[in-house]
């Protein structure tokens, strides 16, 4: 199907562009004929929009892979399950329930696509457990000529450290296989604690739960944790009950925060006495359920993101300097901070590659201009060596990211191979994989993608 004209736009709203055509293949052949006739046009897949960088923005032709979707092989005996690579990951606890698996480990979204999610590298929370794009054993891909690569294990496993956290910049994904997990159930404990204990405690507890992380409002003194443990499949479960989910994260959640970001943005000096009011009306809890249940929520507040990882041992130090910057300048955030951890990998573009990785993610309310708090932030998170998501905003060019990834130009020689006329490229992956050569990217200091 072709079509033309629509504006697309991403869910932060940091990112538009008015396509020349949108393609909607039906089958991986589609594919190959689609970058064929692209002749010398960018073009570029895009899943779910949920990025807030401009890493899926196709000014030429855009792929919508919908229609690329669902299992395509499963073996339940050894857990590997072929996916389309337009599969939402919202989608997958229905579509694995016959097989009786689950994905290791997921992040607190899911309405992202499974290729959408692994090439931007998506993260959890857990230090034995990698990114999403750990879980990817095999894939298949039209490359810039049009090639269909399979890869995996048994064939061109070279490729896969580059393929798994690929930006989109290698080629068009049609279909992922994963190593998935017999299906878990996962025990929540969520509590409200002193935030400076919870720094304190920071590397113990990570280390000693299978997952926690915890978020902090500004201008308040606590932070909220969440501790969560792996329980067998058929471990007795009390989940939240339909009405006290509904209450919690739908009324609370997402309509008293849409309310206190909304008054927040009129009205700035509301924002810390509101904070303090949802630090006291926030509740503890306890429930059981299986793992999609747990790991991911419901996200309907409108809001932009940057996020950067670096050395977990730092986390405390970073997330205190952010605290005294907020503090210093007199900003008035009302998005929470949010701290995770992740297990270092081999992928080369991961930005957990090989280290044990802290996560801070920072927000703002998408009506509300995020640069300066963002600059800020990115000061204190490059000085600890950190490494931007590359699916959240940040200011960071391919100079400063090649002296962050020891395998960057490995990465760059792979894109070569599979996309030597840069077919994939937009002006976002410009930037920071660099122009034709693989040299630097146009420089962008506090240029954040949309933000103004």
């Amino acid at each position: 199907m072709t079509a033309s004209g629509a504006v697309w736009r991403n869910w932060g709203r940091t990112a538009a562009v008015r396509p020349n055509r949108i393609e909607r293949p039906a089958d991986e052949g589609a594919v190959q004929r689609a970058v064929l006739a692209a002749e010398g046009r960018r073009i570029k897949p895009v899943g779910s929009g949920h990025s807030f960088t401009a890493i899926a923005a196709a000014p030429d032709i855009q792929l919508d892979l919908t229609d690329l979707s669902g299992v395509l092989a499963a073996d339940a005996a050894s857990g590997r399950v072929t996916l389309g690579a337009g599969t939402p990951l919202h989608r997958l606890p229905h579509l694995l329930e016959p097989y009786g698996l689950a994905m290791a480990n997921m992040g607190d979204i899911d309405r992202q696509t499974i290729s959408g999610a692994t090439s931007t590298g998506t993260h959890g929370t857990g230090i034995r457990f990698g990114g999403l794009a750990t879980q990817v054993v095999g894939a298949r891909i039209v490359t810039g000529t049009g090639e269909l690569l399979t890869i995996g294990e048994a064939e061109r496993a070279e490729l896969l450290p580059a393929v798994r956290v690929g930006l989109g910049a290698l080629g068009v994904l049609t279909e992922l296989t994963l190593q998935l997990v017999p299906r878990f159930v996962l025990h929540a404990v969520e509590r409200t604690e002193p935030l400076e204990l919870v720094l304190d405690e920071w590397m113990p507890r990570v280390r000693a739960h299978d997952h926690f992380e915890f978020y902090w409002f500004p201008h308040t003194t606590t932070a909220l944790t969440k501790t969560d443990t792996r329980l067998p499949g058929d471990a007795h479960r009390s989940p939240l009950g339909r009405a006290e989910r509904w209450i919690s994260d739908e009324v609370l959640a997402n309509g008293v925060y849409r309310m206190m970001c909304a008054l927040g943005r009129v009205a700035p000096a509301a924002t810390p006495p509101l904070a303090r009011l949802v630090e006291r009306f926030t509740g503890n809890r306890d429930f059981s359920d299986l793992s999609p249940n747990v790991f991911t929520t419901n996200r309907s507040v409108r809001f932009r993101e940057m996020e950067y990882a670096i050395p977990l041992e730092a986390v405390p130090e970073a997330f205190r300097a952010i605290r005294s910057l907020i503090a210093t300048r007199g900003w008035r955030i009302s998005f929470p901070i949010e701290v995770r951890a992740a297990a270092p990998d081999e992928n080369w573009l991961s930005t957990a590659y090989r280290r044990e990785t802290g996560y801070i993610a920072v927000h703002r309310y998408f009506r509300e201009d995020p640069a300066a708090y963002f600059a800020g932030v990115e000061d204190i998170m490059r000085s600890l060596g950190g490494r931007p998501h590359w699916g959240k905003m940040h200011t960071q060019t391919a100079e400063s990211l090649r002296l962050r990834y020891p395998r960057f130009d490995d990465f760059l020689a792979v894109r070569a191979e599979l996309d030597p006329e840069r077919r994939f490229a937009n002006p976002y992956l410009d930037r920071v994989l660099g122009g034709a050569d693989g040299a630097g990217g146009r420089s962008e200091v506090r240029a954040f993608d949309g933000a103004a």
